[in-house]
């Protein structure tokens, strides 16, 4: 067995002790679009991701919502973009404070900062 059977071997037994690979990203033709709307569905083989655009979010929509993205990925690579956005959002809101996803506490609050002696 060589020395580098046997790291990888070692590393598979003990998977913490593997430095995360360092990727090369060229992002010179990628396209950048906004979305305010997401909706997730699945396949037994895949995750779904449908992005669009909600022209009218605290009201009732006129239509249906565009989606203008969709990304499909394995379980596999779905399940690391999880932990990598929940990192994103751990870090901003050490930072920032928390984020509330309820539009309806996040209208209310802001009201009552507006009023004079709240």
């Amino acid at each position: 067995m060589s020395n580098d059977d046997r790291s990888s071997e070692s590393s598979s037994r003990n998977p913490e002790s593997v430095q995360p690979r360092r990727v090369e990203v060229d992002d010179s033709a990628a396209s950048a679009s906004y979305a305010n709307f997401c909706r997730v569905t699945g396949t037994p083989e895949e995750v779904l991701l449908d992005f669009g655009l909600n022209a009218h979010p605290f009201g009732q929509n006129a239509g249906a919502i565009k989606i203008s993205q969709r990304l499909v990925l394995n379980y596999y690579t779905a399940k690391r973009m999880l932990a990598a956005l929940h990192l994103t959002v751990q870090r901003h809101e050490e930072a920032f404070g928390v984020l509330e996803t309820d539009v309806q506490k996040r209208v209310r609050s802001a009201g009552k900062a507006d009023r004079p002696g709240s």
